[in-house]
């Protein structure tokens, strides 16, 4: 169990009202009566059907409906949403071939919904299909996440994040992948201390905890070097840079952390350089888009850029990327299909031992997913990474890929560190949330 005491009383509380309500989640809307094909044994209630999925791969099987909150056109990610999308059901196309899990196959194209990385627009629309779902394949973006995890730990549903916020770590029904962002940007100022020699970093940064945990992290790292550490704070938007940038010029840091999205990224990069600034940069996860090679601001990034990862980059040889190279031949490579890959490996884990237990519930899915001690990433994260059993601390995936741009690399990031692990991320015990442990000034 990761959650914290206070998480803890709340559920203790929810627990009568679920075994009150366990007795009729069967005549919930997309429920199931466990009758697919080997599942003719396992308990199920919502988003799971003994009818074969629409277009199933295997007729013979019954269904488990996931659905899918993504940025898919006005959000700050919209250029990601649908590339993590096609990312995610590529994966879940290869779980079906391969046989499904107990008896069902899995659906991740019914209950697909553009989220608009806004936190209402998060809410309708989750509201909108959580009768008919057993669990959430992705949820995008750490700001519209929470507004809805309250509702998820309720009603026992799983959820596969795509984002990093360190505030997953202490949330079970959470199922993330990699390091977090705080832990990311630690490892950043790390290397380029060692590397570098800096004496000064700063972090920009949007609000919320997206920005905040990267921050926070620079923050912690700074203290820990003893370099000075400067936060500014930014909105989404290219028009919206100016302060960044500004900030930038005036104070001339060694290094510049900058956690929001590809354009906005590109903006703050290229204008600083034409600036005539000189110093590094490094980007969190969310930040690159190898559309950047084809923008003014791509001698910038060569020059200046290193890119922030929590795993290899989309020509790394693991048998995780080469099962998603293979599933994907056609695409223009991108990270984001990588991401939408990896992020599905733990619900996978869950759902296996979900049908395991013979419990294909949500309660079922929940009890696996708190229970798992590991997840088999194919070797696309270090071995032991999945623990979810234990507390935050043992949960917390301290790795990071460290990758320069290179015009001649599949998505343009050639990786120079290979999961590093500096000392300020090593020796770190998670006991909260990063933004809400870490006074940014």
């Amino acid at each position: 169990m990761r959650n914290t005491p206070r998480r803890r009383l709340a559920a203790a509380s929810l627990a009568g009202l679920a075994v009150l309500a366990a007795g009729c989640r069967g005549g919930d809307s997309g429920g199931g009566d466990g009758g697919g094909g080997d599942g003719g044994d396992i308990a199920t209630d919502v988003g799971v059907t003994s009818e074969p999925c629409p277009d199933a791969v295997n007729e013979d099987n019954g269904c488990i409906y996931l659905g899918t909150l993504s940025d898919l056109t006005v959000g700050p990610f919209a250029a990601a949403g649908p590339l993590i999308i096609d990312g995610q059901e590529a994966f879940w196309q290869r779980v079906n071939e391969d046989g499904g899990i107990g008896g069902y196959d899995i659906n991740v194209t019914e209950y697909v919904r553009d989220n608009q990385y806004n936190p209402q627009v998060t809410n309708q629309v989750y509201q909108e299909i959580k009768p008919d779902i057993l669990a959430l394949a992705q949820t995008l973006g750490s700001p519209p996440t929470a507004a809805i995890v309250d509702d998820l730990d309720a009603e026992d549903i799983v959820a596969a994040p795509a984002g990093w916020t360190s505030l997953y770590l202490f949330q079970d029904v959470i199922v993330e992948s990699g390091a977090t962002y705080c832990a990311e940007a630690m490892n950043g100022v790390d290397y380029a201390v060692e590397n570098d020699g800096v004496e000064s970093v700063m972090a920009i940064h949007y609000a919320g905890d997206f920005g905040a945990d990267a921050a926070a992290g620079a923050k912690v790292a700074a203290d820990a070097n003893g370099i000075t550490f400067t936060n500014v704070e930014t909105t989404a938007g290219p028009d919206n840079q100016a302060a960044a940038v500004a900030a930038i010029r005036e104070q001339s840091p060694d290094l510049v952390i900058i956690s929001a999205g590809p354009t906005d990224t590109a903006t703050i990069v290229g204008q600083a350089a034409a600036g005539g600034f000189q110093g590094r940069f490094m980007g969190s996860s969310p930040t690159w888009n190898p559309a950047i090679l084809q923008s003014p601001a791509a001698p910038a990034f060569q020059a200046l850029f290193q890119h922030l990862g929590p795993w290899g980059s989309w020509d790394s040889e693991t048998d995780g990327h080469a099962a998603m190279r293979e599933a994907l031949p056609d695409v223009t490579p991108n990270e984001f299909y990588t991401s939408g890959w990896v992020w599905s490996y733990p619900l996978k884990a869950a759902l296996e031992a979900a049908a395991e237990n013979g419990d294909l519930t949500r309660a079922g899915l929940r009890e696996a997913a708190e229970g798992l001690e590991s997840v088999d990433f194919e070797g696309v994260l270090p071995e032991g990474s999945g623990n979810y059993a234990g507390g935050a601390n043992d949960a917390a995936s301290r790795a990071t890929f460290i990758s320069n741009i290179d015009p001649a690399a599949s998505t343009g990031l050639a990786t120079v560190a290979e999961a590093y692990t500096g000392p300020t991320a090593e020796e770190y015990d998670f006991t909260g949330p990063c933004y809400e442990e870490v006074d940014l000034g």
